[in-house]
């Protein structure tokens, strides 16, 4: 089996990789195909993710924006399944480069199903949509289905809702075999510092390495968020390629909502550093923003058998340790 990851040196991409490693060994061992696995990001990006397993799978580098380089991608590795990963996927760079945003996420994935098209293949394809495209959703229309409206509330929010209808637009128009994930927040070891989660981690790793005043520096703590781990998040990916219904939308996530202020306030109890602050900073204020946003999986469990398996306990103590590693 040939498998295809766009984005592959990122946070998720990284995770999948070593999922499908693993995978591959329990496939040969039982007498399976084991799985070839070719990885692909932009020109120059950094590789840090995936510097522990480049010898483990083919990477590649292509511009997902150039229409010649995401062919000759696709010709080069003629994949059983694309995990289409790549994109422009920091809401707050959204605004700042809304047209880079816009160009790389929807252009880019329009390449790709081009692309394969023009090659003649047929591969089950994996979207990496978002929660992000449910926008404004008013608390008695929780938990959020597939069914509720799509309402985005930034120019991060609306390159996703695109990439969306586009997958199903390429299913429907030319039987495509695309299945589109919406997976709400996710977290994990190498998730990247300007999230959230990590944000609050690395600082918290910085303070206790005696590389930064004890002040944590915060955003908007009110927003409630469904988070899931990253790990649970790629296996889901590659159930939605196993058992997914073509055409069809899913959530992925845990089903349970933490404010950040719940997530601040757990790592700070799991800190070695004393006589923390926290202070608002206005940069990390958004324009607009989610105040909730707390899924249903029902769809997609009932589909896969899928359930998320690691709680956001451990999920952000393995990213505290993760920061301490790399502060260290």
């Amino acid at each position: 089996m040939r498998v295809l990851i766009t984005g592959a040196a990122g946070f998720a991409g990284s995770h999948l990789i070593e999922f499908l490693l693993r995978k591959s060994s329990e496939r040969y061992a039982w007498g399976g195909d084991a799985i070839e696995i070719f990885g692909a990001d932009r020109w120059r990006v950094k590789r840090e993710n995936i510097a522990h397993l480049e010898s483990a799978f083919h990477y590649r580098e292509f511009d997902m924006t150039d229409r010649g380089s995401v062919l000759g991608l696709i010709r080069e590795a003629r994949p059983d399944r694309i995990f289409h990963l790549a994109a422009q996927s920091f809401v707050p760079t959204s605004w700042q480069a809304p047209q880079d945003t816009i160009t790389t996420n929807i252009i880019g994935e329009l390449n790709l199903l081009e692309a394969v098209r023009e090659c003649a293949i047929e591969p089950a394809i994996q979207i990496a949509c978002s929660s992000e495209e449910y926008g404004f959703v008013a608390p008695e229309e929780t938990p959020i289905t597939e069914e509720n409206p799509l309402r985005p509330l930034s120019p991060y929010a609306v390159s996703k809702v695109a990439q969306d209808l586009l997958g199903y637009q390429y299913h429907r128009s030319y039987g495509m075999k695309i299945i589109r994930t919406r997976a709400f927040n996710h977290s994990g070891p190498r998730r990247g510092e300007q999230f959230a989660t990590s944000a609050f981690a690395k600082q918290i790793a910085e303070i206790e390495a005696g590389r930064r005043d004890p002040v944590i520096r915060h955003g908007n703590l009110a927003a409630r968020r469904d988070i899931s781990d990253v790990r649970d998040v790629v296996r889901a990916y590659w159930l939605a390629t196993e058992k997914g219904e073509p055409g069809e939308a899913y959530n992925v996530c845990s089903e349970i909502h933490w404010s950040m202020a719940e997530v601040l306030d757990f790592l700070l109890s799991i800190s070695k550093a004393r006589a923390l602050s926290v202070e608002e900073d206005p940069a990390l204020m958004r324009p607009s923003d989610v105040p909730l946003l707390f899924g249903s999986a029902a769809k997609f469990r009932t589909r896969t058998g899928w359930a998320p398996e690691i709680d956001l306990k451990r999920t952000l103590t393995d990213l505290l340790d993760y920061w301490r590693g790399v502060v260290s």
